[in-house]
């Protein structure tokens, strides 16, 4: 049985802990204690009692990490790192944005798998969250990433390795940098359905696209239409991790989902005007919250 540690207990890493301990002996390594997890997915109610950690000084090694906490608290989650990682342990960077290689220098980059997931779920309290739809996980060919794929074997969730992950990760970008209107208007995707709102996610895609080509990824015209659509299509009142951090009063990751597209933009002499007022604003109201 693989031994598999989840580094946070939220929406994603609550839901993957929950399939995976299904068939796999796995650890959540969270800030408070959980009794167990209870996920409502497409296909039921399914239970889970991993064993839950607080303190990484309790940790030990096992054959995967799976870090799934927000991209600002990567130093919080490299605290448990000493203690699960062994000589061939490998940890899967399960984060928003494009940068996940990145993050963990500290983790030898060929033990390094960043992962792409597209898995709507909502916590409701801790350890209950509620899944929206089956997901997808995407992750680079090879052998790290044929070995992860296969942790899901016995879950509803489709995992699969790609040839272009660049290009993968950065069609997840653009849809994750569309959901911004979401939390500056605090409306669920439904909103999308606003016709000028809709114009507004078009021309933050359409600067993913500009910034992600510059960067290698293979991304068409017709990527800022399929945004909005797939916006559309989604269950009405689901909502994104942004709006839902930003509702709450907890540190968004606006960096990962909007001013990446800025920064790196900048690198290639590509302005993103869009995705840069749009974060400005929602950093300022986030600062007063």
């Amino acid at each position: 049985m693989v031994r598999i540690a989840v580094i946070g207990a939220g929406a994603i890493g609550g839901t993957l802990a929950a399939w995976l301990a299904q068939s796999h002996n796995v650890t959540v390594c969270a800030r408070s204690p959980l009794d167990d997890l209870e996920v409502e997915t497409p296909e039921g109610l399914i239970r889970a009692t991993p064993l839950i950690l607080t303190d990484p000084a309790a940790a030990s090694e096992v054959d995967w990490v799976l870090c799934t906490t927000k991209t600002y608290d990567c130093a919080g989650a490299a605290a448990w790192l000493p203690g699960l990682m062994g000589p061939s342990t490998r940890l899967a960077v399960i984060q928003n944005g494009v940068e996940q290689r990145d993050r963990f220098p500290q983790v030898p980059a060929q033990r390094t798998v960043p992962v792409i997931i597209d898995l709507p779920v909502e916590r409701n309290a801790p350890g209950r969250i509620v899944q929206r739809r089956n997901g997808t996980i995407h992750v680079p060919e090879g052998d790290a990433g044929e070995a992860f794929v296969a942790l899901f074997a016995d879950s509803s969730i489709d995992a699969q390795t790609t040839p272009d992950f660049v290009t993968a990760a950065w069609r997840k970008l653009a849809i994750n940098c569309s959901g911004i209107v979401s939390a500056l208007t605090m409306r669920p995707a439904e909103v999308a359905n606003d016709a000028p709102v809709a114009e507004v996610m078009r021309a933050l895609v359409r600067e993913c696209i500009a910034v992600g080509r510059a960067e290698g990824a293979d991304l068409k015209d017709g990527l800022a239409d399929k945004v909005v659509e797939w916006t559309k299509r989604a269950h009405p009142q689901s909502v994104n991790s942004l709006h839902a951090d930003f509702a709450a009063g907890r540190l968004t990751e606006v960096d990962a989902r909007n001013m990446v597209i800025v920064r790196l933009g900048a690198k290639h002499g590509i302005d993103a005007p869009m995705n840069r007022a749009l974060a400005s604003l929602l950093s300022a109201a986030s600062t007063r919250n």
